[in-house]
């Protein structure tokens, strides 16, 4: 069998590079890889994408290996007619490592054609660094390589207005362009660049705020075998994932008008607010995925599917979206009721097994973005603690103690300060519940200066249920709510 590349595949199509993207994982190959790939087809785009590895490990060889080619696919229910495509996706170019190829990095400012960056750094991404300085090579933050770049550009062509950017960034976190845009800005001023630079971001750049929603689980082990010989292709970059795509772009029509998805009957949405869309999908669909991930692999479940299956774990899922966070959102209840519907048909794929464990990635800056909000509010409407979240958050605090399940070692993959606290913290209380409990809601760092032992009964409820989990198990724990 044949790897995959440039010389082995059918004719790809080579494009000029317009789109500088900031990540090379799953979700952007699946998601907006693929929207260009739709864009050069049915609307005339013609446009590459050059992939710069935002950390310093990452696996840009492995996509240069492979010259940007991989398959896709994608499987569900699409209008009742069931759909599982294999699609050759060609339009990215290459991938650079920042950290090796500083300089390549830079020259990207330097092409007259690019036009659009985009960026998936996870919620933890968009983060001003004040340690970052113009001379690195690179800052460590993605918004303080993104200034480094923007700079460059701006003095390659003596801040012409036609030289500017548009910026849409795909982190799940709310209002991620203005938040973007503010890091930015402060480098500006941490840097002391040039008046006239911050002149031209402000007036010729746009940041905009988006909305992204695919499931993804990413690449297919349990079918690898079986793609590959439809394919004919040896290849380590295969992604799976839905069929339902939406990406909510809070821009006005000029950017619509060059960045054509309408033209290629996709479902992308230029709106003058992408708020209530975000709420509605950051609660219904990412809350409940934050919280039954742990729940359901320490419970010796794997994949999202069968735990919304497992008889226990199932209700765990369904109170939790149900019953704390959707009375959290503001929108008609029939209105909300149809997309947690919706939602759940998602999670049942029959086509997609979606491990659990691919997105306890950052398990801390998810809830903390996705679920520490619906737990405030139900406290503010009800008077009560959100039961099934307060679990969610006591199992992933167990599930970053480490250790076995079974006979798989655990593994939690964040932020190596946050691993490093959480290793501390149970090396020091393995068997306080409560010290660990109040030693992580005491975590500023985590919680975006707050101290969540002031949230009245938390810091109770979360020992109660991380010692209910080691005591217990997980399942019984569960089962305990009902």
């Amino acid at each position: 069998m044949n790897r995959l590349n440039r010389k082995n595949a059918a004719a790809p199509r080579v494009h000029p590079e317009r789109i500088i993207q900031f990540g090379e994982g799953n979700f952007l190959r699946a998601f907006v890889d693929w929207i260009v790939f739709n864009m050069n087809e049915k609307a005339g785009f013609n446009s590459s994408v050059v992939v710069v590895q935002p950390i310093e490990n990452g696996m840009v060889d492995v996509l240069n290996e492979q010259d940007g080619l991989y398959h896709l696919n994608l499987q569900g229910i699409d209008n009742g007619r069931q759909v599982d495509s294999i699609q050759l996706i060609d339009v990215i170019s290459r991938g650079l490592n920042p950290y090796t190829q500083f300089e390549e990095y830079l020259k990207l400012a330097e092409n007259p054609e690019m036009r659009f960056v985009i960026s998936n750094t996870t919620e933890a991404g968009i983060a001003f660094r004040a340690e970052d300085k113009l001379g690195d090579k690179p800052a460590k933050s993605y918004p303080g390589k993104l200034t480094q770049l923007l700079y460059h550009r701006f003095k390659t062509f003596g801040g012409a207005p036609d030289k500017g950017l548009i910026i849409l960034p795909c982190e799940l976190i709310f209002h991620n362009g203005a938040e973007l845009k503010k890091c930015i800005e402060q480098y500006i001023d941490l840097w002391q660049l040039d008046a006239a630079f911050k002149a031209w971001f402000s007036s010729s750049c746009g940041v905009y705020s988006t909305l992204v929603d695919r499931i993804v689980p990413g690449y297919p082990k349990d079918s690898i075998d079986e793609i590959q010989a439809k394919t004919g292709y040896e290849d380590k970059l295969v992604v799976k994932g839905e069929i339902f795509h939406l990406w909510v772009i809070e821009a006005p029509a000029s950017v619509a008008n060059e960045f054509p998805a309408d033209k290629a009957g996709l479902n992308v949405l230029f709106v003058p607010s992408e708020k209530p869309y975000h709420e509605r999908k950051v609660t219904l669909l990412n809350g409940p995925h934050t919280v039954l991930s742990p729940v359901a692999y320490l419970s010796g479940v794997d994949t999202v599917r069968e735990a919304c299956e497992h008889e226990v774990i199932g209700k765990f899922i369904r109170k939790a979206m149900y019953d704390e966070l959707l009375p959290t959102l503001d929108l008609p209840k029939a209105e909300l009721e149809a997309f947690a519907d919706a939602v759940l048909d998602r999670f049942r794929n029959p086509f997609v097994k979606h491990f659990v464990t691919s997105i306890m990635l950052n398990s801390f800056p998810k809830f903390k973005t996705r679920d520490l909000p619906g737990i405030k509010i139900y406290l503010e409407r009800t008077g009560r603690l959100p039961e099934a979240l307060v679990l969610g958050l006591a199992a992933i605090c167990v599930y970053y103690r480490g250790g076995k399940r079974g006979n798989d070692v655990i593994t939690p993959n964040d932020d190596k300060t946050t691993l490093d606290f959480l290793a501390a913290l149970w090396a020091w209380a393995p068997d306080d519940a409560g010290k660990v409990a109040m030693g992580v809601l005491a975590a500023t760092k985590i919680w975006g200066g707050e101290d969540l032992n002031e949230i009245p009964g938390l810091t109770d409820l979360l020992a109660q249920n991380i010692s209910s989990i080691l005591s217990k198990g997980m399942v019984e724990t569960v089962r305990l709510l009902f």
